[in-house]
């Protein structure tokens, strides 16, 4: 049985307000994405110039692993939040919904777990290691 209000299930908002919690986190994602962009466009202008193993010593100084890292998981972070709302608001299947939600978590982990062990890599062991 559904308590909601007929308003409240066209908005997407229970009890928990899980809603206005997720689009919160999407505009704060979206703005601290902004400088961290505009960092990595300006280095990756220089970098095609630079040799392999530069940009490997490029990518291992500390504040370039961190923006790095922070970089590649808060857009797969953004990324997964968008495409929860396009399940949300498109999928009215609510096994498929729920299919489309686990996959997209699993499929945005398994990126950023694999990104992080990457970049992590080089950083700690090199290419060669």
């Amino acid at each position: 049985m559904n308590y909601q209000t007929p308003l409240a299930r066209a908005r997407g908002l229970g009890s928990a307000r899980q809603g206005s919690h997720d689009w919160w986190q999407q505009r704060v994602s979206a703005v601290a994405l902004v400088p961290l962009s505009l960092w990595l466009a300006a280095y990756l202008a220089i970098l095609p110039e630079a040799t392999h193993a530069e940009v490997v010593r490029w990518i291992s100084l500390p504040w370039n692993t961190i923006l790095l890292l922070s970089f590649i998981l808060l857009s797969l972070f953004h990324a997964m939040l968008g495409l929860q709302v396009v399940i949300e608001d498109y999928i009215h299947n609510d096994w498929m919904k729920i299919l489309g939600m686990l996959g997209i978590k699993l499929i945005t982990a398994f990126l950023a777990l694999s990104t992080a062990f990457s970049v992590l890599r080089i950083v700690f062991v090199g290419v060669h290691g």
